[in-house]
């Protein structure tokens, strides 16, 4: 005859190892807590999370948001606070989170599918070099960036004429990452 555990040993049994609540049927809120505590890619094994099992996957793992179905605002707000790239697993972000990404890692911009000017903006004049992780950056955005850093450059594909004077009249050396210079610029 199979003993029935109690409370607290499953919940010693999730703390110890979170991937324990798969052999749990209806775990009780606090057993729910603890196994994501330890192991927040667990919250893929718990049937319908209530909001704050939520949290503490992400705040634990905030790349478990791409087992939540659709994630409140503060539940995508902790998981890109606790891992930035996690807003590749929200699908249309709201500004509010893609702010709070790139204010994590300016990088995590490479995640977002197409980001408006505004935020475009925001990544290239914290580093310039996000610009590489930026499809098609408009005139303004590209010029920004290399006001930014002159070496971002090197990011720029076919750099016009207007940007290759810039980059040179802030720094000279910046001509060595630009693709075909342009011979004219060199008689202004």
């Amino acid at each position: 005859m199979a003993q029935l555990l109690t409370e607290e040993q499953i919940l010693e049994a999730v703390q110890q190892n979170g991937t324990d609540i798969r052999f749990i049927v209806n775990p009780s809120l606090e057993v729910q807590l603890a196994a994501v505590q330890e192991n927040g890619y667990v919250i893929q094994c718990i049937i319908d999370p209530r909001i704050e099992v939520q949290l503490a996957a992400v705040q634990q793992y905030g790349y478990a948001i791409q087992f939540i179905q659709n994630p409140s605002l503060d539940v995508q707000l902790a998981a890109v606070q606790q891992d930035p790239d996690a807003i590749k697993w929200i699908k249309n972000p709201s500004l509010e989170v893609q702010l709070a990404a790139l204010e994590q890692n300016i990088f995590a911009i490479k995640w977002i599918k197409n980001p408006s000017l505004e935020v475009q903006l925001v990544a290239v004049e914290q580093n310039g070099h996000a610009i590489q992780c930026i499809i098609d950056p408009s005139l303004e955005v590209q010029l920004a960036a290399l006001e930014q850093n002159v070496f971002a450059i090197k990011f720029i594909q076919n750099p016009s004429l207007v940007m290759q004077l810039s980059a040179l009249k802030q720094n000279g050396y910046a001509v060595q990452f630009t693709e075909n210079p342009n011979c004219s610029i060199a008689t202004n």
